[in-house]
């Protein structure tokens, strides 16, 4: 090969391989095909549909978690807040999260059909408004997503209308908000999403009306909470990490306090802002953050 002085070594993404989900079309020219892909929705979460096995799969571990917590001496790596708040949501959460998912799943199709057809009978195409971090770890596009209007449309149309599909499943309370530094929307955005996830949490709206509701965040870290926790029964309590299971700081938007991991609970779920270790330090300085007392 010819020599070239220039060295750039990129890291490189590899996109999400969904298997018969993934469809390409016919290139518009040599040089553009046209590729199908999953959109990660930002800044919102909804319940899951299968993670880890689904329903039964999560009931039983969750049940088996559930007695590890009652009966193991895990008191010196384990946040008492923490179990207390974790405890009585773990019965049969496997059930509720999936019967939870489905019903968001419903939700936003039903929003999908409505708000994308047009007088015609045709559909709208999607707007979609990528992160300043375009994907996450699994290849998806982290995005916005809403009705695309024309430029004419956009001089009538109400605010109400233009809303993005992530704004709307966060006012039903099928979505709870998760924001991740450094993926921040402006801050008007902001506090709509916090005045939405107010409003379904006050008044019990989709997931919010279980009052065992677990955030499809915390089932998940409670799947992982279960991994850790048997590990650490067959290890007699050695090589567990808080890490192997909760990993995220958490900053209240409204005081800009930072909590440690385990300490989410001392915020609103309206109010959290959920920044990774690595990313700690530099957010500190960018937010002028304060340590929680």
């Amino acid at each position: 090969m010819e020599k070239v002085q220039l060295f750039w070594d990129p890291n490189g993404i590899e996109l999400d391989r969904l298997g018969k989900k993934s469809k390409s079309g016919d290139p518009a020219d040599g040089d553009t095909p046209y590729v199908r892909m999953p959109i990660r929705m930002l800044g919102i979460d909804t319940p899951e549909t299968s993670y880890q096995g689904g329903e039964a799969t999560g009931n039983n571990k969750l049940n088996e978690l559930k007695t590890l917590l009652e009966t193991g001496n895990f008191d010196n790596w384990i946040n008492p807040a923490f179990k207390a708040h974790i405890l009585p949501r773990l019965v049969n959460a496997g059930t509720r999260q999936i019967s939870q998912g489905q019903q968001a799943k419903a939700f936003f199709k039903n929003l999908l059909d409505t708000r994308l057809a047009k007088p015609n009978g045709t559909n709208r195409s999607l707007f979609v408004l990528a992160a300043d971090e375009h994907f996450d770890h699994y290849g998806r596009l982290l995005a916005y997503i809403a009705p695309s209007f024309t430029t004419t449309e956009l001089a009538s149309v109400s605010f109400d209308q233009r809303k993005t599909f992530n704004l709307l499943l966060l006012e039903s309370g099928w979505a709870s908000n998760i924001i991740i530094y450094p993926n921040l929307p402006k801050n008007s955005d902001l506090r709509l999403a916090r005045t939405a996830v107010k409003n379904a949490v006050e008044n019990d709206l989709g997931a919010w009306a279980d009052p065992l509701v677990l955030t499809a965040y915390e089932y998940r870290m409670c799947i992982k909470l279960y991994n850790a926790c048997k590990k650490a029964k067959a290890s007699n309590g050695f090589f567990v990490r808080e890490s192997d299971w909760v990993q995220r700081y958490c900053i209240d938007m409204t005081t800009l306090k930072v909590y440690s991991p385990q300490q989410y609970l001392q915020v609103q779920p309206y109010n959290r802002l959920f920044i990774w270790g690595n990313d700690i330090r530099k957010a500190v300085g960018e937010l002028n953050l304060i340590a929680a007392e």
